[in-house]
């Protein structure tokens, strides 16, 4: 009779426990999975959002199905080489 709730855990105590043990369990898991995620992600992979194209990529495709003119779409593409590869070159006004 000496566990009987003298020494032993009440329904508390059990409770704190399960619960620690699923945290723990389920904290585990989200660690594993950040560094397999981590790991596996190639140093040159851009990071945008899964599924979505590069901005000259989406530009090419327009202009091939017709919604913009070559004008347009040299304009375009000028614009976003330049905010790709650096500051704008052109002389500015004082």
């Amino acid at each position: 009779m000496y566990y009987w709730n003298h020494r032993g855990m009440n329904g508390w105590g059990w409770f704190v426990a399960s619960i620690s043990a699923i945290l723990f369990w389920v904290l585990l898991i989200l660690l594993i999975v950040f560094l397999v995620r981590t790991m596996n992600r190639s140093p040159g992979r851009p990071h945008n959002a899964p599924g979505r194209l590069p901005p000259e990529r989406v530009l090419a495709e327009r202009f091939a199905r017709g919604e913009i003119d070559e004008d347009e779409y040299r304009r375009r593409l000028a614009v976003l080489r330049e905010e790709h590869h650096g500051p704008d070159k052109r002389e500015r006004a004082p």
